[in-house]
């Protein structure tokens, strides 16, 4: 499995591929502590709560891919905007479509990794 992201743009890729390992402790990973996920609009979770969230996508079964618009950095925070979709046939047999443009925050750490810090798979739809 891929290491952290080492840039910001890396930030997407990391996810989708921890995301679609179906591994949530490695999805976790890709979060700082205390890192917010605002599930649908005004609802923002954190922790296991936010744990709770992804695994409940996770657990679909249904890959998600990603493709970064924008990414723009200032030091080490960094504005990154991704077009999202999770499709195809969930383990239960019936089909799944769910898509986004996220705008999220990711923050270098002190290691040097980037995670996110504000995870808005929906945008500003989800504000």
């Amino acid at each position: 499995m891929r290491e952290l992201a080492e840039r910001p743009d890396e930030v997407p890729a990391v996810f989708a591929e921890r995301f679609n390992s179906g591994d949530a402790a490695a999805l976790a990973a890709v979060y700082e502590d205390g890192a917010v996920l605002v599930e649908r609009p005004g609802a923002p979770v954190t922790g296991a709560d936010l744990l709770a969230a992804n695994g409940r996508l996770q657990d679909l079964g249904v890959p998600i891919s990603v493709r970064p618009r924008h990414v723009y950095r200032n030091g080490d925070l960094a504005l990154l905007v991704v077009d999202w979709v999770i499709d195809g046939t969930g383990r239960d047999g019936v089909p799944v479509h769910v898509e986004g443009t996220a705008t999220d925050v990711a923050r270098r750490g002190p290691d040097n990794r980037w995670r996110y810090v504000i995870d808005n798979p929906f945008g500003p739809g989800a504000g």
